[in-house]
């Protein structure tokens, strides 16, 4: 099931916001911020996922095993970066996938970063989204997406019951 998107960037504000508060509060509800950047200097679409360090610890005990271990495991950062890679997902106008390559990761103080990228397809008139990373552990994760293009930003929230949204980049946000 698709659904649009709406281009408001209050709605994006006020959802970013929620996501900051919801942080700050205590850490009860799971969440994850995605920025895709079209970087016109390059020529690529940059995918940067941010985890909390301590949502990735727990989750990948269940997707890895036992003994996993973020902080101190290239290799256990290597298995969570290649699930978050396998869950999302883009596809243009067309319905065809733009290939993510791996770009690497890192973790920065509290946060856990992982990196994709692909090169910008000519006439991207639309990009489809699925981003699922942790929904088959938590129901209630919350994954927000932020696109940036040509100077306007539009954003996508993914909740359990969200498998798929479109950005239109022709409409006005």
């Amino acid at each position: 099931m698709r659904r649009r998107v709406s281009h408001s960037r209050r709605a994006a504000t006020a959802a970013l916001a929620l996501l900051l508060a919801c942080t700050a509060v205590a850490h009860q509800a799971r969440e994850a911020v995605t920025r895709v950047l079209f970087n016109n200097r390059t020529g690529n679409i940059e995918v940067m996922h941010r985890f909390l360090v301590h949502d990735a610890e727990h989750a990948v005990r269940d997707i890895v095993g036992a003994d996993a271990d973020i902080l101190g495991s290239e290799e256990t950062r290597d298995q969570f970066a290649a699930y978050v890679s396998a869950r999302f997902r883009m596809r243009d106008q067309d319905d065809n996938r733009l290939e993510l390559t791996p770009v690497g990761h890192e973790v920065e103080g509290q946060f856990l970063w992982v990196y994709a990228e692909t090169p910008i397809p000519e006439n991207l008139k639309a990009l489809a989204m699925s981003h699922t990373a942790l929904h088959d552990i938590w129901p209630d994760q919350v994954n927000l997406v932020t696109i940036e293009r040509d100077g306007e930003s539009r954003s996508a929230l993914f909740g359990g019951g969200t498998p798929s949204l479109r950005i239109d980049f022709e409409s006005s946000p």
